[in-house]
């Protein structure tokens, strides 16, 4: 099989890997004709055509983002907001490749956030707190906390469109810098965070600075080696099973 030939093959993938990172349909088939510069230029076939394109087609989008940054950074109006087109892989069951470029746009979306607006980030997206509540949780009205939760949404891509956070961060790199951005971001509000057993194993409790309950997180232990952590919503007993990431 040539090279074309094995790239066509694998276009869809890679359009669908750069469009969930930059959210933009446009800016995703951008990304997939550099995609195939690359390859075309490579000296040598890779071992693995879909290994290769998938890195590097996440890499052209990350370096995408990072521009729109950089531009962003400089304009001090308005972003202007813009709509997300229907997204054309809406399957669950998604490649490896998809999963791992899900959790690089959630810890670049994390990561482009202030720390006030990763709390209020969040307490809507994972804790699934309202208005009242995330203001109370971060000392605010509500007039600014919904101020503070429109920029999140216009800083959230390079569109002003809010990419939808995953279900799962894939990668123990990942969850580390998400884990990193969010923790202190909370403390900084006032947020505590204490050990204690969560559904029947070791994990952490999340209360806001009144003390109300927002959430844990649950870790799987295997062999004792941390496999997963789970997000446990709501002020329950602490032994449900709702995952919010």
């Amino acid at each position: 099989m040539s090279r074309i030939e094995e790239f066509e093959e694998l276009r869809s993938l890679l359009f669908s890997i750069a469009y969930r990172i930059l959210g933009s349909a446009s800016e995703a088939q951008d990304a997939v004709e550099e995609t195939w510069l690359r390859y075309a230029r490579a000296p040598t076939p890779p071992a693995s055509a879909r290994t290769f394109l998938s890195a590097e087609v996440t890499r052209v989008a990350r370096d995408v983002l990072r521009s729109a940054r950089a531009r962003q950074d400089k304009y001090a109006g308005p972003w202007p907001a813009g709509l997300l087109p229907e997204d054309p892989f809406p399957d669950p069951e998604q490649p490896a490749e998809l999963a791992e470029s899900l959790s690089t746009a959630a810890v670049l979306l994390l990561e482009r956030l202030s720390p006030l607006e990763r709390a209020v980030f969040v307490l809507r997206e994972i804790f699934g707190c309202g208005t009242a509540r995330i203001a109370s949780a971060v000392g605010c009205s509500e007039a600014a906390c919904r101020q503070l939760a429109a920029s999140v949404a216009a800083r959230s891509d390079a569109g002003g469109t809010a990419l939808p956070w995953p279900g799962h961060i894939v990668g123990a790199d990942h969850v580390a810098r998400v884990l990193a951005a969010i923790v202190p971001a909370l403390v900084r509000v006032g947020v505590t965070l204490r050990p204690e057993d969560v559904d029947g194993g070791p994990g952490a409790v999340f209360r806001d600075r009144g003390g109300t309950l927002l959430g844990a997180l649950a870790l799987d232990v295997l062999d004792g080696r941390i496999q997963t952590v789970r997000w446990v919503t709501g002020p329950r007993d602490l032994d449900g099973e709702d995952e919010a990431a």
